[in-house]
């Protein structure tokens, strides 16, 4: 059972850094008595020191012994981290999901890459297409095949370059959910030829507004155990799409954490998406409408709820 959660909520004067005991929320620089801690990003800059006074403020209050501290009254939830300097996403990561896509494209699925000495592959979403939990989508007007992503999300704790695999995970301050939303007509550029090195479009299929929700809050990385070792589920109006397990991930958090320290430094606050299994929408040729409810379910950390609009 986790021993607190921290979340980003808005208050009378803007977005607050929030720590939730319970089902209670209580402002994290009021319960931590840091005047510094008003914004996740503040808390997770400073980390090292920060771990243990919230998980100390969180016990002093599930004990009662905070009397001081009043939780607030019905809190609007943001997405967690506002806004961390990268959205770093793993493409192609689950096995399922690779063959999935292959055969939509009418090609051979390619082999493990580890059996070709290839490294996880990633590619950058804009930090301000995030949304928070239970935000209403809107659709963008260019796309009539909006999927859907379930993706367990690892946060950035501490600066990281060139970080050894065995290693990699002391480096994730805590676990939060995204859905990785993608305008699939936009993959390709219509007019652009298929052998063309130009031909995809990330920016349009990738960063449209609300493209990427991010919630409801981070579990800190001491209460789980092994990111490789959780469910992970996604429903549309309730109707389950994709069921799967972390463990089924081509190259691991800790390897994607390593491969992408090499090639530039992560910071305090980056979140890394880790890949969606199969049951996207392509595979199904099923795509959002307006008035969807998309949930993401990761074991061990919560449920992101979404509708679209």
């Amino acid at each position: 059972m986790t021993t607190y959660k921290l979340l980003t909520y808005q208050s009378a004067k803007g977005p607050r850094a929030g720590l939730m005991v319970g089902d209670d929320v209580f402002d994290a620089a009021g319960a931590t008595r840091q005047g510094s801690y008003a914004s996740v990003l503040d808390i997770l800059n400073d980390w090292r020191a920060a771990r243990k006074m919230l998980r100390d403020a969180a016990k002093k209050i599930a004990a009662k012994k905070a009397k001081s501290v009043r939780p607030i009254s019905r809190p609007k939830l943001l997405a967690p981290v506002l806004y961390p300097s990268a959205l770093y996403c793993a493409g192609a990561n689950y096995g399922d999901h690779m063959a999935e896509m292959a055969a939509v494209q009418g090609i051979q699925p390619e082999p493990d890459p580890h059996s070709l000495g290839l490294k996880p592959w990633h590619f950058i979403k804009a930090t301000r297409s995030m949304t928070g939990p239970n935000a209403r989508v809107k659709l963008p007007s260019y796309s009539q095949k909006v999927d859907w992503e379930a993706e367990l999300t690892a946060v950035i704790g501490r600066t990281a370059k060139d970080v050894p695999l065995e290693k990699a995970l002391d480096y994730v301050a805590g676990y939060t959910i995204a859905n990785d939303l993608s305008a699939r007509d936009l993959t390709k550029r219509p007019p652009v030829s298929d052998t063309s090195p130009f031909k995809y479009d990330w920016v349009g299929q990738k960063c449209f507004d609300g493209a990427c929700p991010v919630g409801p809050w981070i579990v800190p990385a001491d209460d789980i155990d092994d990111p490789q070792k959780l469910g992970i589920k996604l429903w549309v109006n309730d109707v389950i799409k994709q069921d799967s397990h972390t463990s089924k991930m081509i190259f691991t958090l800790a390897e994607q954490i390593s491969h992408l320290s090499s090639r530039m430094t992560l910071y305090p606050g980056d979140l890394i998406l880790t890949g969606t299994p199969a049951g996207v929408g392509m595979g199904r040729g099923e795509f959002l409408k307006a008035g969807d409810v998309v949930k993401v379910w990761v074991e061990g950390v919560g449920t992101l709820v979404n509708t679209m609009a």
